[in-house]
């Protein structure tokens, strides 16, 4: 069975444009995984003060993977990026996020789908904006127009 997810993509360090680049071409070379599609990449101020800004985009991969085995293969790109786990929020090479996996809801200790802040990130939810239908509803039933509405593009720049 083919599943339709979203993942987000940000880098702030190592030339953030490049390691988002890379990061496609991986995700197109997962196993039992095809790249449908990308959006623009933005840029943004981090979460955390004095940190570089962050580049971000997001992509559409049609995957046979389980979620879990999802999750494993990301966590592989970032860690074959150079992506190093010192401190949450910390700045990083590459972050790969699940953010929806089809019409699942999954409360995982590993993995929360849909992402769990994903409704407050305008640097994820314009991005995830370009790939899908204007009515488009989240698993849990959530309308992409409406966090938009609730999500104004501040503080946000398209490349």
């Amino acid at each position: 069975m083919i599943t339709r997810a979203y993942i987000g993509l940000g880098s702030n360090l190592d030339a953030p444009v490049e390691q988002l680049r890379s990061a496609l071409q991986a995700l197109d070379q997962v196993e039992d995984t095809r790249l449908v599609a990308a959006s623009g990449l933005y840029t943004s101020d981090s979460l955390s003060p004095g940190q570089p800004r962050y580049t971000n985009a997001v992509a559409a991969l049609d995957t046979a993977l389980p979620p879990l085995a999802l999750l494993d293969a990301l966590q592989a790109i970032e860690n074959n990026q150079g992506r190093v786990r010192k401190e949450r929020w910390g700045p990083r090479t590459l972050d790969l996020d699940i953010l929806l996996f089809g019409d699942q809801v999954l409360d995982e200790p590993r993995l929360k789908v849909p992402h769990y802040h994903m409704h407050a990130r305008p640097f994820v939810l314009y991005p995830l904006a370009e790939l899908v239908p204007a009515d488009f509803r989240l698993a849990d039933g959530r309308a992409l127009a409406q966090l938009l509405d609730d999500c104004p593009f501040v503080g946000l720049e398209r490349l």
